[in-house]
């Protein structure tokens, strides 16, 4: 079911997107000549909740759609770098929220078909704010601590259009959120 490279060249290499081509041979005989695949990162995310059970979240302008959006804390996990480590200093980057009990809730991927990186989702029960916010300069995000309810109607709204974020909420709902 492989399918074999024929040809592969970088069209595009910077820390944030690399962008492959590939001329592919399919296991049925046939040539795919522009075969184009992203290169990133593994990323990652939390969902938060606080001692007193709010769930934190951040919201930031989102270029692509053009809107301010409401997220799970997220970022990229360093070279090198634990995914677990790379959540854990997320949150506490982000947010300024850190500590509680820690579990790996999941791992998905944005588009198997041209991505090459997971996503790995956290579950962070207990947390609560330990220092301020510490954003890097391209970073503009304000934290918001919504309640279980809160979170459960921008999910049944529709309101969240992170397809990695809603992944993993619906099953923290559907497994542990009732």
């Amino acid at each position: 079911m492989n399918w074999k490279i024929l040809d592969s060249e970088y069209l595009y290499k910077r820390p944030w997107l690399t962008v492959r081509k590939e001329t592919v041979l399919l296991p049925n005989g046939n040539t795919i000549p522009e075969y184009y695949v992203l290169e990133y990162p593994d990323w990652v995310n939390v969902i938060a909740i606080t001692e007193d059970g709010r769930f934190v979240f951040v919201k930031q302008f989102r270029n692509g759609l053009k809107v301010d959006s409401l997220e799970l804390c997220a970022g990229v996990c360093e070279k090198g770098e634990d995914p677990m480590d790379s959540a854990k200093r997320e949150l506490l980057e982000e947010t300024g929220y850190g500590d509680g009990e820690w579990t790996k809730l999941m791992a998905v991927s944005a588009n198997p078909g041209t991505h090459t990186n997971l996503t790995h989702c956290f579950l962070a029960r207990g947390v609560k704010k330990i220092s301020d916010q510490n954003l890097e300069p391209t970073e503009d995000l304000s934290v918001h601590l919504l309640t279980h309810e809160e979170v459960l109607g921008i999910l049944e709204r529709d309101e969240l259009k992170q397809s990695l974020h809603v992944a993993p909420l619906w099953k923290y709902f559907a497994t542990e959120g009732k």
